[in-house]
């Protein structure tokens, strides 16, 4: 198995040494990504819309990879602070049908450009 590297200008480039996305093998992996507009590269400030922007540069990636949100396995969520949980759901949950993945959720330290939020996704390719 050899890994595809995935770049898209619908999100947000890798402002490091790291990829925003890899396939493996039959799945996607995309970096952990930021709440950038990517039409005025700007950062929202509230945590409702910084998880819409994070979300959708995440679905950016998978669908250039030719996958799709219906496809996510795994989610990991990144908030800087725990009490913006249950704000960050109510967006989270529009961006999936029924079936929700699986997902693990860390209150951290500080995260890049001080963003609220940060998401990194498994997904699976179609078939």
């Amino acid at each position: 198995m050899s890994k595809k590297v995935i770049a898209t200008d619908n999100a947000p480039g890798a402002i490091g040494p790291y990829s925003q996305g890899i396939v493996m093998g039959d799945f996607v992996y995309t970096s952990g990504q930021l709440p950038i507009n990517i039409k005025t590269g700007e950062m929202p400030e509230t945590i409702e819309e910084q998880t819409k922007y994070s979300l959708e540069n995440v679905k950016a990636i998978i669908e250039e990879a030719g996958s799709s949100m219906e496809n996510v396995i795994k989610t990991t969520v990144f908030l800087s602070d725990m009490n913006n949980f249950t704000k960050m759901n109510e967006v989270y949950k529009s961006f999936f049908s029924s079936d929700f993945p699986a997902r693990s959720c860390v209150e951290v330290a500080r995260l890049p450009k001080d963003a609220l939020v940060e998401i990194e996704v498994i997904a699976e390719l179609k078939k």
